[in-house]
């Protein structure tokens, strides 16, 4: 996934929003502990506390402002980072500004601040002092945030104290008022948020009551027809953009009429009067065509090739022209990211085997959410186009739970995304893959699949199998007929991705034992292997993290080694500073980076502003259009890294491990070594589908700075070196090695 840069103190308390959800709703009419008199164990009673263990938080009632006691921060650590109290108001509340006001008192404070911070959710409005805040040793003193309120958006308002660098703070006395009125005051009302007319509507919460009758060409055709028109409606109208409708259940009441038309004639009618039920559409002033450069543009061709009527033509056409202009129910964007947020989306997750209706549903839920809002839906392997028609049996003959998730799980494999996945089905995981797995781990290795590594060490003579040998059966079915019957099931960019995600389940099994033929040293044999729960193994998926280790070493030669799989924003100045003189640094990125680094640790190996990467993102004004948006520039820190630089990638370097190799890959005398990457990188949108069911989608395109794909094709590397199956067996890292000769040379 891809993370925009922003300061740590921004980064983090966004990150930890879920948690004040979860942990620190009150009740309107409780009292809140804002002067940290109530405590429990030592600890503010109500307050949550997150940021790094070292920075401890505890009430002192020795310092104190007023009362007995008041909230401590401290970092009892060496390094820098942020520890942080939070508490989320009751309620939401009518009014035009809030202030947030305290007082501080601060010891030794460096390297960073002491601050109150204020948060208005989803991303309305945020402030944490980063640019006044306190430092050094300071006596009680009061400080203030003022923000603005925008009740309508307002999901919660969450506030706290917040400790960034070394030292210690005391927090005391804080109070909120609303338009200068004390919080607690009756005077104050609280928002309430208008029901929309579309999640009132509960007709069929308990099922579609749609009936099917059997399935002929003609009925798939118009089901196929009334998929696209039911998402041209559902993005462009601006009556189902206000939420006036539950556009699921506008579908389930049209149903019935719309599968008994005889003939073309009066399925048009139907949906030319389905189409006005909605009212008249007001002429729109501001709708433009997607511009010329654009990446995509909206495909409403079938309007006019489908052998419709000309008054359901004009009326589809003149939807397009008059379409919604601004905000949608069902559809915003990410805001400062650009993609898809499906808001409003019900998961009807009470109904796990949904009805012929709700898989109609499902169908038409995510094509049109392909069709108009996938960066990259111009690449998929099959024309997006044609996919809607030949699922519409597929999916209504998914008559059990299990065939459901099956059929869903191909589907979403026809947007060959590796950030695709089905999630949220229980039947597909145990039914394919079973909760067993055996002792150690396997990879495609020259095409085969070889044994190469344990995952509990003390499993290593249980295993039965040495690393190395090459694994040719399980349960007597060779390993190519394995692949090749579950490869429909493993959504992915490229085939490296898909092996690499299938390797760690084809040696799993709801069984305690599975039955493997093997070759070791050239030997056939054959071996049961005893399986075991997740929980019993120290198991990893796709690449091994030590955190105990730090995440960067000298190699013999003068060779500066980092890897990113633990890589922490603290451990960058240390980086920079020791690898200064060295001839070389390998940075390994054959795993998922820890922290976000294109920027910070980038800066050393440039010398002016550097461009590495342009983005794509959709337009809910004009949807199924994408345009290009500047990506950030890699700005130099003055301290130019001189010897050579190689970056190392394969098919574990993912989403944002690739947009790193992409960032490094810009930097002069640059070497990319390894092997093509996963081939999906874009902040992932989330997709619920009916039956609880969930998946994701790259939501913004990736491109090099002149236009050049990476979805798919992945990170191309400049030497192509991959292991073998000799050096596996040997403990080698070839692709280490090569990087070390390139430094050489």
């Amino acid at each position: 996934m891809l993370s925009k840069p922003s300061k740590l103190t921004i980064a983090i308390l966004l990150a930890f929003s879920f948690l004040q959800h979860a942990f620190a709703q009150l009740k309107v009419t409780q009292t809140l502990n804002l002067d940290f008199e109530q405590h429990r164990n030592g600890f503010p009673s109500q307050w949550i506390k997150f940021g790094d263990a070292a920075y401890k938080v505890y009430v002192d009632s020795v310092q104190k402002k007023s009362g007995k006691f008041s909230a401590a921060i401290e970092n009892t650590g060496s390094k820098k980072n942020f520890g942080a109290l939070s508490i989320t108001l009751p309620a939401n509340y009518e009014g035009k500004s809030i202030r947030l006001s305290g007082f501080i008192k601060t010891e030794n404070v460096t390297e960073g601040y002491a601050g109150l911070w204020l948060r208005i959710d989803p991303q309305i409005a945020f402030d944490n002092m980063s640019n006044r805040g306190v430092t050094g040793t300071t006596d009680w003193a009061p400080f203030e945030i003022n923000l603005p309120l925008n009740p309508k958006e307002t999901k919660k308002i969450v506030l706290g104290g917040l400790l960034v660098g070394k030292g210690k703070m005391w927090l005391d006395d804080l109070k909120i008022t609303i338009d200068g009125t004390a919080l607690g005051d009756p005077k104050i009302k609280t928002f309430q948020k208008e029901i929309m007319a579309a999640q009132a509507d509960k007709t069929f919460d308990d099922g579609s009551k749609v009936t099917f009758p059997t399935l002929n060409q003609d009925l798939i055709d118009n089901l196929e027809l009334l998929g696209k028109v039911w998402g041209l409606i559902k993005y462009h109208h601006p009556e189902i953009a206000k939420g006036k409708y539950n556009w699921d259940y506008e579908l389930f009441r049209l149903l019935p009429d719309y599968i008994k038309v005889q003939n073309k004639q009066q399925r048009d009618n139907l949906l030319t009067n389905w189409i006005k039920n909605y009212g008249v559409l007001p002429v729109c002033k501001t709708c433009k065509a997607a511009p010329a450069n654009a990446v995509l543009k909206p495909d409403l061709s079938w309007i006019n090739s489908t052998g419709l009527s000309a008054n359901l033509k004009n009326q589809l056409n003149d939807l397009y022209n008059n379409r919604n202009q601004g905000k949608n129910y069902y559809i915003s964007l990410e805001p400062g990211i650009g993609n898809p947020n499906f808001s409003n989306e019900n998961p009807y997750s009470g109904s796990t085997n949904p009805d012929a209706g709700f898989r109609l549903l499902s169908l038409y839920r995510y094509w049109n959410m392909i069709n108009y809002f996938f960066p990259y839906r111009h690449i998929t392997d099959k024309k997006w186009d044609t996919v809607l028609k030949e699922y519409i049996p597929k999916f209504l003959n998914a008559n059990d739970k299990l065939s459901y998730e099956l059929i869903a799980a191909q589907l979403i494999g026809e947007v060959n995304d590796t950030h695709a996945n089905l999630w949220g089905g229980r039947e597909k995981s145990n039914a394919l893959r079973g909760t067993r797995f055996a002792a150690f781990k396997a990879e495609f290795v020259e095409n085969q699949l070889v044994v190469v590594d344990y995952f509990n060490p003390e499993f290593s003579e249980l295993a039965k199998v040495k690393i190395g040998d090459v694994i040719t059966h399980v349960n007597g079915k060779t390993i190519n007929s394995l692949v090749d019957s579950l490869k429909p099931y493993y959504p992915a960019s490229n085939s490296a991705a898909r092996l690499r995600d299938m390797s760690i389940d084809l040696l799993r099994s709801p069984n305690n034992t599975i039955s493997l033929n093997y070759l070791s040293d050239g030997q056939k044999r054959q071996v049961n292997v005893s399986t075991y729960e997740r929980k019993n193994l120290r198991m990893y998926h796709w690449y091994k993290v030590d955190s105990s280790q730090k995440c960067f070493k000298l190699l013999p030669g003068n060779i500066g080694y980092i890897t990113l799989a633990n890589i922490k924003q603290e451990d960058i100045p240390e980086i920079k500073k020791t690898f200064k003189e060295t001839k070389g640094i390998i940075i390994d990125i054959r795993n998922y980076p820890n922290t976000f680094v294109p920027f910070s640790l980038g800066s050393y190996f440039v010398t002016e502003p550097t461009s590495f990467a342009k983005f794509s993102t959709g337009n809910p004004d004009n949807p199924g259009e994408f345009v290009f948006r500047k990506g950030d520039k890699i700005t130099s820190d003055n301290n130019k890294y001189k010897g050579k630089l190689v970056v190392l990638v394969n098919e574990n370097s993912q989403s944002q491990a690739e947009y790193t190799a992409m960032a490094f890959r810009a930097v002069k005398n640059t070497t990319i070594v390894g092997s093509t990457t996963a081939g999906a990188d874009g902040n992932v949108s989330t997709i619920f589908l009916p039956g609880g069911l969930r998946t994701m989608i790259s939501g913004i395109g990736i491109y090099y700075p002149n236009g050049k794909e990476t979805q798919r094709v992945g990170i191309v590397p400049d030497i192509v070196v991959r292991p073998t199956i000799t050096g596996i067996k040997n403990g080698k890292d070839e692709v280490l090695e090569r990087a070390i000769k390139v430094i050489n040379q």
